[in-house]
């Protein structure tokens, strides 16, 4: 075997799907289980939830590379990403999709009925979401709404269970990504004009666009506070909303859609350290204030 271009494939794969950006889901989703258990849930919940949240993230970002290859190839941004370059061909891609989604809900099924059976709904839900782009902006909010099924699905691999608590959270995480999605998407204002793709900013300019953003950001934080007195929270988790705050108020300060270092700065870095500050927070909080 050769183990060079086996991890090169590794490599390639996860810059495809951008792995790293499971931090934007993955702490609200440990909050979730935490929550839902009382504590800490078990090991075999917490590496099932996980192996889950990556297979289905895996699959649904590979699909949308997939789906969007023809209009990667057209935008000057987006010209270099893997499929457009030929770095991965069509077919592996292909089987990387299959083997994510069956990843996905073989973990589902090691966790409870409930999620055993809502696998291949998700599945359908998250896939759909590569195609929403060519006939509606309100895509931003359903890219959240997809990527809220985290700390949802979190719940459940628990408890089994619906409640109100997780989606809550579901609905935080939807405008939180939704907002900084729209951020992301100033950027190709007039590309997206020119194809026929919907998005927030082509359908309503930039300046509205940027308004929206910060609606959603602002309702989130709201929603935020309303869990700290809805689940009777200390200072500490106030201290993670403050933080994050500042670092929404900074995002949004720093957005120059010409300027793409500024922006995946304002879109993709600064949010990862909301999660986390947010989570961390939320931690000490429950084990050690609370």
């Amino acid at each position: 075997m050769d183990y060079k271009k086996v991890i090169y494939k590794g490599k390639q794969f996860g810059e495809l799907v951008m792995f790293s950006h499971t931090l934007f889901s993955l702490p609200f989703a440990v909050i979730s289980m935490v929550w839902a258990a009382g504590g800490w849930p078990t090991w075999w919940i917490m590496i099932w939830g996980l192996i889950a949240l990556i297979g289905a993230r895996n699959g649904a970002n590979a699909f949308n590379r997939l789906a969007d290859r023809w209009f990667d190839e057209q935008n000057p941004r987006t010209a270099s990403r893997h499929l457009p370059k030929k770095l991965l061909k069509t077919k592996e891609v292909a089987i990387f999709i299959t083997v994510n989604y069956l990843i996905f809900i073989i973990a589902a099924s090691m966790l409870n009925t409930l999620c055993m059976v809502l696998s291949p709904v998700a599945i359908l839900l998250i896939t759909v979401y590569s195609y929403t782009k060519r006939f509606t902006w309100l895509s931003h909010l359903y890219l959240g709404f997809v990527i809220a099924s985290a700390p949802i699905g979190a719940w459940f691999a628990v408890t089994g269970q619906f409640a109100f608590t997780p989606f809550v959270l579901g609905t935080i995480v939807m405008l939180w990504i939704a907002g900084f999605d729209v951020i992301y998407g100033t950027q190709d204002i007039e590309f997206d004009r020119r194809h026929g793709l919907w998005s927030i900013p082509s359908f309503f300019g930039l300046k509205s666009a940027l308004w929206i953003a910060k609606g959603m950001h602002f309702v989130m934080m709201m929603m935020l506070v309303f869990l700290y007195y809805f689940r009777d929270l200390s200072w500490m988790y106030l201290i993670g909303l403050g933080i994050a705050t500042i670092l929404l108020m900074t995002e949004h300060g720093i957005i120059k859609p010409n300027q793409p270092k500024l922006m995946k700065i304002a879109s993709y870095n600064l949010n990862q350290v909301i999660s986390m500050v947010i989570l961390f927070c939320t931690l000490i909080d429950y084990f050690l204030v609370s």
